[in-house]
């Protein structure tokens, strides 16, 4: 049996036109608007695309109303409680949780590609030793493509899966070298026999003089920041990145335009302002009067790493992120941390009051990762380098979905144009 055909009708000056209706396997209805402007001449308005589908998906989905988060159909906490990142990376990249040996390889492939050019160390040097880690390391991605340029033809299917992986296996190298240059310490070099997420952590917080053993509940933790923050469907950073490949561009120069994007701190900088707001409270005593503050609509002042713009009830990633600061807390202990001291604080008082419930303000994902990175010794500078080697599987997979679609397209948004209509020049002596 055929499937119905739907449409929506819109009427413009007396006449009417149908727009295809489509239906996804999740969320709401999608109109198609691609022919509109050809047929009737006009262009549809929304600023920020925050009612527009840009493309279609079958990565990442999010119910915002049910608090829910999907990688290929798996729910988040599912995934971060059983799995671990590398075999999310290979859920997201390749539309399937691996087999053991499918698993091995994968690992195995991303082990291997860890290290970076030598030459690239000089790139570093170039940089100021204040120079925020972020700035060095949009620098340091954009200019892979001139030591990798064997894997830059986006037409070639092998040498976008080699980009992918270099990209995933040496993010957090680059990462790690940007957070030493900025304290001043030596590169570590990457180890493979180490996992992902402890190799990262040695690389930067071992010396030379002595060593250095990661313990297992700080890289289990780590290991969760980065599967919880690997991708959330169509956000600034990744419609960035897509918008990008839309040219054609190579995917490193792609990658370095998303965390450029991320950089923003209304987009990856959420945990940073969260711990600057801890500290800005100061002592536990100060609490109820930045509560107050944040229930006083007339105050500017929003308690940060509560609620979430996309998700209405409660963030499903807040959970297992809650879970990962208990155990590294209670590892490392906060008696001797006023910060840390006042986020346990604030989280049971937010979470003792009728009106952060009534609104669904419960603490999210960017409140706990924040205090997790802050007890391990993180400043908060490295909080978004940090969500951006997270995010570099996302963007891989959003970019390899979009390259391999056969309606790509350049993108090409349009305006509402409000300036000055049509005027002739007039010569300076006459103005």
């Amino acid at each position: 049996m055929s499937e119905v055909k739907r449409v929506a009708k819109l009427e413009i000056d007396g006449k009417t036109y149908e727009l295809p209706l489509h239906s996804p396997t999740a969320g709401p209805d999608v109109i198609d608007i691609r022919k509109l402007y050809a047929d009737a001449g006009v262009f549809t308005y929304d600023p920020g695309y925050t009612s527009t589908a840009s493309c279609d998906s079958t990565i990442t989905f999010i119910d915002g109303d049910k608090g829910e988060l999907l990688h290929r159909g798996y729910p988040i906490d599912q995934l971060a409680e059983k799995s671990h990142y590398l075999e999310v990376c290979y859920l997201l990249l390749y539309g399937e949780l691996p087999s053991p040996a499918q698993l091995e390889d994968f690992e195995s492939r991303v082990t291997n590609h860890t290290m970076i050019h030598e030459q690239m160390h000089f790139l570093f040097r170039g940089f100021r030793r204040d120079a925020h880690p972020m700035a060095i390391m949009v620098g340091v991605v954009g200019a892979l493509s001139a030591f990798y340029h064997d894997s830059t033809d986006i037409t070639d299917p092998w040498q976008r899966e080699v980009a992918s992986i270099r990209l995933i296996a040496k993010m957090p190298t680059i990462a790690a070298m940007a957070f030493k240059y900025t304290i001043g310490q030596p590169f570590e070099y990457p180890r493979n026999e180490l996992d992902y997420a402890s190799n990262f952590l040695r690389m930067c917080f071992a010396v030379p003089a002595e060593n250095y053993v990661v313990n297992p509940i700080l890289s289990r933790a780590m290991d969760r920041i980065f599967t919880l923050h690997a991708d959330h469907e169509q956000n600034a950073s990744t419609s960035t990145v897509r918008l990008a490949s839309s040219s054609g561009a190579n995917p490193f120069a792609c990658v370095a335009a998303g965390i450029a994007c991320l950089w923003g701190p209304a987009h990856g900088g959420a945990n940073q302002a969260c711990l600057e707001m801890l500290q800005e409270i100061g002592t536990p005593d100060r609490i109820p009067e930045f509560i107050a503050r944040a229930k006083d609509k007339d105050d500017p002042f929003r308690l940060m790493g509560f609620g979430h713009r996309v998700y209405k009830n409660f963030d499903p990633r807040a959970k297992v992120m809650k879970q990962s600061a208990d155990e590294v807390l209670e590892l490392l202990g906060v008696e001797n941390n006023p910060t840390l001291q006042v986020a346990k604080e604030l989280e049971r008082q937010a979470l003792a009051d009728p009106y952060f419930a009534d609104k669904k303000l419960f603490p999210n994902v960017d409140f706990y990762s924040g205090i997790i990175l802050e007890a391990m010794g993180f400043p908060t500078s490295m909080f978004t380098p940090i969500f951006a080697v997270s995010r570099t599987i996302g963007w891989i997979s959003q970019w390899k979905e979009m390259i391999a679609d056969p309606q790509l397209k350049i993108g090409r948004p349009r305006q509402l144009y409000k300036g000055a209509t049509m005027r002739d020049y007039v010569d300076i002596e006459k103005r």
